[in-house]
């Protein structure tokens, strides 16, 4: 009979360097016990770094926080940005600059750009991959964009918007291979990292 070894990191604890609700509920779908960790990262873009390139690098800055925390771990890193026109659109804050984001990509498409990283902390080794997930935008009136705001105050949400939310309202159609990317954790890809260091979901 054939001796099938085990990865020692098939045993190792799960942590999520995120304090996104929206990321939490996600990684709970797979059904695999984990931690969460804050971690503390500056977020500015470099300068000239594309919006691909800055969101690959906070991921992995943020599961690379963690490390000193959990010496016997897999960490989770993510980061995304939304993307008009070649512009970060970041997170609004407050309601008159979501009016504004929301009134600029009217009728356009955004393509939402989520940076994912899995570190093993015990082999020091990170996969990393950036995962895309185009939306086009409705011609929406003022009142409408109104409205939604007012009901959902997604002012903490790249794009000013929430797809899992009333925010699909605002959608003509959407584009990618994994829906939960949009969301901020794209779990596809993020089971094949998983598999690969040995921790098996189904």
């Amino acid at each position: 009979m054939t001796n099938i070894s085990i990865p020692a990191t098939s045993t190792a604890l799960l942590v999520l360097a995120s304090t996104s609700p929206f990321r939490k509920n996600l990684l709970e779908r797979l059904g695999i016990p984990f931690e969460t960790y804050a971690p503390h990262v500056d977020e500015t873009p470099l300068l000239q770094e594309s919006p691909a390139v800055l969101v690959i690098r906070l991921a992995e800055l943020k599961a690379r926080a963690a490390q000193s925390t959990y010496p016997n771990a897999l960490i989770i890193g993510s980061d995304q940005v939304a993307v008009n026109d070649g512009i970060i659109l970041g997170k609004p804050q407050t309601h008159e600059q979501a009016i504004q984001q929301l009134m600029a990509v009217r009728g356009k498409s955004v393509d939402f750009l989520t940076g994912l990283c899995l570190f093993n902390t015990v082999t020091h080794s990170a996969q990393i991959d950036m995962v895309r997930f185009s939306v086009t935008f409705r011609q929406l009136t003022l009142s409408q964009i109104e409205n939604y705001l007012h009901r959902e105050k997604p002012y903490h949400c790249a794009g000013s918007f929430k797809s899992e939310g009333l925010g699909i309202a605002l959608l003509e159609n959407m584009r990618g291979n994994d829906p939960t990317a949009l969301i901020g954790l794209p779990l596809i890809r993020l089971v094949q990292m998983l598999e690969t260091e040995g921790m098996l979901v189904i």
